[in-house]
């Protein structure tokens, strides 16, 4: 087994179990200066670059602190946007597998009531936006008198996206007796104010290399006029050749319209924006992270809560209107210490707009002349190739953890007065098979779902086809994704 490093903070051999599982040996610095702090239940506030490992920095310690037993949440995670709740809940569950940690995400589009119901069940960790939060807990649906940890992510896009009265009426509701993390690329004073009035004395942290920007990220800019970007695009594209590259419009509109041109051009691409349906972008996002097309347009939606380490190349095909954007856009390449590129296409009127953005992040971003005919004329055989090819599809990171894993589908919950330690007393009675063997364990009111751990499914799945569970005869098969 290899050497895992995470061993120095004391964790818990289920917590390094499914780090080790997750691949996850040598913490970042990220990692290495919160945890320990976490730990020791310490408010802190960390400014570090996207891509640095932060849901980690915060995952692993609230997955060490959490009280099995207790029934309601005890952690609330704030994040600015749906795809990164969806994200760190399932990072959260990944990490705390075999704790059998229990998280929900709760977020706009999706119905109010299918989260109510899963509120009710037993729930470790709510991670969510500012907005549904707020309504939850005015409702009473996500009660928390039991929160003892609060973590705002990204700060300063909840700031730039207008959440902040919300987040402050979300703290004024939990206990004061808690621990509070503030995880944020840049600190603005309203985010500072925020540390003040909150928190108290919070470590700081802050773990940068230089400026604003990694310097694992080479920075360039084309000028253009508008006209001539489609076609710079793809003489672009065909000299880079990259792997995976995500090209950022200002606009949906915009979006639709490019998309539209590549797939003319049989680009293998897709699109997000705040336009589609919320299941729509979860799919999107879910077939770029495992490589089934190289090409993502996309809005700002998609600057956040995109984690994938293998992004070669962003393109801003439109220059970004806020200097913030740029930072979070470009993030998205040269994460967990890969290089990446990040080219800006300019018009001769956005001067200003790059001047903003060059004093914001601290250097002048060099200029690149327009690909020369000859160039892409010797390289375009080769980019074809790679277009045409099939893809290499990616395992996901949480893959190696899930796969000893299986679902059973119950058909009795609450009304019918199941527990969970009814299912675990009787699963842990089939010969070869432990309480370890385990997993989360979901009771609702008509149906009941166990994870099954270690490979042990198929055993379990046929003991119980002829077992009761608390003198019940149930039914009981693999549970439909």
């Amino acid at each position: 087994m290899i050497e895992n490093h995470f061993k120095e903070y004391q964790l818990s051999e289920e917590i390094l179990k499914a780090l080790s599982s997750l691949s996850y040996v040598h913490p970042t610095e990220v990692q290495k200066q919160v945890i320990p702090i976490a730990l020791r239940k310490k408010d802190v506030v960390v400014k570090s670059q996207t891509g640095s490992g932060k849901t980690a920095a915060f995952g692993i310690p609230i997955c060490e602190l959490i009280d099995w037993e207790e029934n309601k949440p005890q952690v609330l995670i704030l994040t600015p946007t749906r795809e990164l709740a969806a994200q760190i809940k399932q990072d959260i569950t990944n990490i705390g597998r075999f704790k059998r940690i229990k998280a929900a995400a709760v977020y706009g589009k999706q119905p109010f009531e299918k989260q109510r119901i899963e509120l009710k069940q037993k729930t470790h960790v709510v991670v969510g936006t500012p907005g549904r939060v707020l309504d939850h807990i005015e409702k009473g649906t996500f009660v928390v008198d039991k929160l003892d940890y609060l973590i705002i992510d990204e700060a300063d896009e909840m700031l730039d996206m207008g959440f902040i009265e919300q987040v402050e009426a979300i703290i004024e509701k939990l206990p004061s007796e808690r621990v509070s993390m503030l995880f944020s690329a840049t600190l603005p004073e309203d985010i500072e104010n925020l540390c003040n009035k909150y928190m108290k004395e919070p470590e700081k942290i802050e773990v940068e290399a230089t400026g604003l920007t990694t310097d694992k990220i080479d920075h360039y800019t084309i000028v253009t006029k508008d006209q001539n970007k489609l076609s710079l695009l793809k003489d672009l594209t065909i000299v880079e050749n990259p792997d995976s590259c995500i090209i950022f419009c200002n606009t949906k509109e915009r979006v639709d319209l490019l998309i539209d041109e590549l797939n003319v051009l049989n680009y293998p691409c897709d699109k997000l924006h705040g336009g589609m349906y919320q299941e729509d972008r979860f799919d999107v996002m879910d077939d770029f992270k495992r490589g089934e097309f190289r090409y993502l347009v996309a809005t700002d939606v998609a600057a956040r809560g995109i984690d994938i380490d293998s992004i070669s190349l962003v393109i801003n095909y439109d220059i970004p209107l806020k200097k913030e954007s740029y930072v979070h856009r470009t993030g998205r390449t040269g994460r967990a210490g890969k290089s990446g590129k990040a080219i800006t296409f300019v018009t001769p009127f956005e001067d200003r707009f790059l001047a903003d953005i060059e004093e914001y992040i601290g250097f002048e971003i060099p200029k690149l002349d327009i690909p020369s005919k000859e160039l892409v004329e010797t390289r375009k055989a080769t980019f074809e190739q790679k277009i045409n090819e099939e893809p290499t599809i990616k395992e996901d990171k949480g893959a190696e953890l899930n796969k000893d894993i299986m679902k059973l589908y119950f058909n009795g919950g609450k009304k019918k007065k199941l527990r969970a330690l009814d299912f675990v007393g009787t699963i842990a009675k089939i010969p070869g098979v432990t309480a370890d063997d385990i997993g989360i364990i979901s009771i609702q009111d008509q149906a009941s779902y166990v994870d099954i751990l270690n490979g042990k499914g198929q055993l379990v799945l046929g003991a119980l086809k002829h077992t009761t569970i608390k003198g019940k005869q149930l039914k009981v098969h693999i549970a439909r994704k």
